[in-house]
Order: structure tokens, then sequence, then C-alpha cells
């Protein structure tokens, strides 16, 4: 596993980089808070030990950048600190600090820290499980390709448009976006409990098929509340709740399975909701060929303040280019046409 040391004091590094090393860490150096940025951007790191007091950019500063910043993956972050006074560990917390070693310290004590920090991350391998469920219910349906892949990160980046404006600052902050990125893949999941003949069918459903194909939402949500209910800490498993039930609400109240309207829908199903649709125009089906981006951007923008929230939709059109970026990058291939017999 890779750490970060962050000092300007070269000595100070040098120690801190024997003791890790010798715990078996491969170890990373900066000596100030940009540079610790820059390599944290790589995307290879997840454990930072900083010093809190550094010129330029304080340890403190370095937790709330790397906390206001949209990283794939959680950052833990470790400040080494001559302070003592709890004022100081509560001001830490705040910036967004998991852990303090107070200076002077034992090797082994930083050794330990470091540890307990690697066992909280490797919680992460809770994503890794999340997204295979979601595959595996998707499994089912031959014919979505790479959809889970492309909604969630059509989800993100909707995500992080709302994060910039007034409106949303209370709702949607790195922490939503890492959240609607994870969990977005379980919109479909109670579709494990819809018939074959139902779920596969080729052509148009009956209004009596249909009902049963809107009982997935319900179905999900009531699978992830059970879960819920014995984990109720868990804000992952509100926001897959929330997204698996809502995503095919309505702005105008006009959808299923409660009929809600406007901010009554959570803002998560809200966000879902256009990138699935989005994805499901511009993606191949059985029944229908993919439609060009231009095509889908006209019925999403028709749908504006009926089908999608108006800011969601704002979100979708002024990325409209990395959209499409995501769309190429994640396409499904081409359909292999069966071979002529006798040719």
């Amino acid at each position: 596993m890779q750490v970060l040391i962050v000092d300007d004091n070269p000595i100070a590094l040098e120690l801190l980089e024997h003791t890790l090393k010798r715990a078996g860490y491969e170890v990373l150096m900066a000596d100030n808070g940009k540079t610790a940025l820059e390599i944290l951007e790589r995307g290879n790191c997840q454990l930072v030990i900083s010093d809190w007091e550094m010129p330029q950019m304080s340890g403190l500063e370095l937790c709330r950048h790397i906390r206001s910043a949209c990283f794939m993956n959680y950052i833990y972050v470790i400040l080494l600190t001559a302070r003592r006074e709890a004022s100081d560990s509560i001001e830490g917390m705040s910036a967004g600090a998991d852990d303090f070693i107070v200076k002077p310290f034992q090797p082994s004590e930083l050794t330990l820290r470091v540890r307990a920090g690697e066992r909280l991350l490797g919680l992460e391998t809770r994503d890794l499980l999340i997204f295979a469920l979601a595959k595996l219910a998707e499994s089912r349906d031959t014919d979505t390709g790479a959809h889970l892949e492309r909604v969630r990160t059509y989800s993100r980046v909707i995500a992080e448009y709302l994060a910039k404006l007034p409106k949303f600052k209370d709702q949607v902050n790195a922490d939503f976006v890492r959240l609607i990125y994870l969990t977005s893949p379980l919109h479909d999941i109670g579709k494990v409990s819809v018939p074959d003949t139902v779920l596969l069918k080729p052509g148009p459903l009956t209004l009596e098929e249909f009902e049963i194909m809107k009982l997935h939402t319900t179905h999900g949500a009531e699978t992830l509340e059970a879960a819920l209910n014995e984990y109720p800490a868990a804000r992952y498993l509100r926001m897959a709740r929330d997204i698996a039930v809502s995503h095919h609400e309505w702005y105008d109240g006009s959808g299923y399975p409660d009929g809600l309207a406007g901010d009554k829908i959570p803002l998560c199903g809200r966000i879902v909701a256009l990138a699935d649709v989005y994805d499901a125009l511009t993606s191949r089906r059985v029944y229908k060929d993919a439609y060009p981006h231009e095509k889908a951007r006209a019925i999403i923008m028709q749908a504006r303040g009926t089908h999608f929230d108006p800011d969601v939709v704002d979100g979708f059109l002024a990325n409209e280019k990395t959209f499409i970026a995501i769309g190429n990058a994640l396409a499904d291939p081409p359909p292999v046409d069966s071979p002529l017999i006798g040719v």
C-alpha cells in the first residue's frame, strides 16, 4: 500500500519514510500541500500523513482541499501535530482529518495508526461488492451491455455540476458525488424479481406486464431497506434505496411508484432518472437502434420540467461533450452478425 507523507522539514520526511518502509509500505513524499494534491490526483494513494504546520498550505488546509475534491476513492488523513488541546482536535476533525499523532511519537505508534487506517480503507471492497451485485442482477438482461458503467458516470457528472450551484450547497458535496457513483448501479436491482417472460420480452409490454415491471422499484427498495434496518448508519444503503424506488418518478408527479413530484423526489433519484433515460435512448436494444445524441437531447429537452428536474437537465446540457465522450469510451461492442450458412 502507498502512503503519502507531507512535511516541509526534510529530516522529518526522512524519518517518516524510514519508519514506513520498515513496516512494508511504499512511500511517496511531498514537501508542500500543492505537490501532495498533484500526487493524489494520480489516483493511486489513499493514505496521507501530513504535518499540521507548513508554509503555503497547512495540513489543515490540505485536509479541506482533499475533502472538497471529488477523488474516486476515500483519502484517509493522519495529521502530525504538537498541539494537544481538545479544541485543536475538534478543528482538525472539522477540516476532515481522520486521526492525529501528537509529536513526539514512537515509530511503533505511527505504524499502528497507519495499520488502523489501512483496515478502514479496506472497507472500500464494499464498493466492488455493490457493483458486482448490481452486475449480477443486470446479467439476466443480456441486452444492457455497459449500461451500469455509463449510468453511474453520467450521474456523477451531473452531481458535480449541481455541487457548484448555491441552491444545492447543503445537499451536494464531494461525499454525495462519491455515493451516487457508488450506489446508482443498484437502481434496477429489483428486476431480479421480474419474471423472464416480462423482463426479456422483445416487444412492447401489455398493460398487465407493465404493472409487473413497475414493481421492480418497490421490490428493489424493500431489499435495500431490509439491509438498511440492519445497518442504519450506512448512508450508501439509504441513497441506494432512494434511487431504486424513485428513479422512475417524474418531476410533474406522473411517474411511479408513488407519484412524487418536484423536490419530493430524492435528488439522487432525479439525477439517475435522466442518466438512465439518456443511456437507454443512446444505446441499441433489441426493439430499437441507438439514437444519436442530438435526438436524445431533443427528447430530454422536451421533457424538461415534466419528466426531468430542470436543474438536472441544465447539468446535462452544460456537460454534453462529456456525456458524448463517456458514451464513446464505454460504448458497447457492435452486434456480431450470424454467419451465413452455405456461403
